[in-house]
């Protein structure tokens, strides 16, 4: 299976991952600027399909990006069947290790839908 070309130079998303932590640490009151913010969260949505290429998952993180994910069965009209969304810092989180996939679907951080929508043997990367 052929995995989609990156799109993120794989050191600028290196970079963004960097200064979204060094950003999420306290007492770092310092806003991260929105454009370094998207590249870590589209870097990192690269950085999964990668590491788990596949059509049957979708990861949405609103509004920075989508990607598609996992082995198993090929979406391909509607809305996908397993669907996993949440919010840039939740996602940046889970990614880095800060927080755990259970941890944030218990607490409701994180929207998952479907059978194969569980990312927790994939995170944090």
């Amino acid at each position: 299976m052929a995995v989609a070309r990156r799109r993120i130079d794989v050191e600028e998303g290196a970079a963004a991952l960097a200064a979204w932590r060094k950003a999420a640490e306290p007492p770092s009151d310092t806003p991260l600027p929105r454009a370094v913010l998207a590249t870590a969260v589209r870097y990192s949505l690269e950085e999964v399909t990668a590491r788990a290429p596949g059509n049957s998952v979708e990861v949405r993180v609103p509004p920075f990006g989508v990607t598609q994910c996992v082995e198993g069965p090929r979406h391909t009209r509607g809305t996908p069947p397993n669907v996993i969304e949440c919010d840039a810092a939740t996602w940046l989180a889970m990614v880095t290790g800060q927080l755990g996939w259970p941890d944030a679907v218990a607490a409701g951080r994180v929207a998952a839908s479907g059978l194969r929508a569980d990312l927790s043997e994939l995170l944090p990367l």
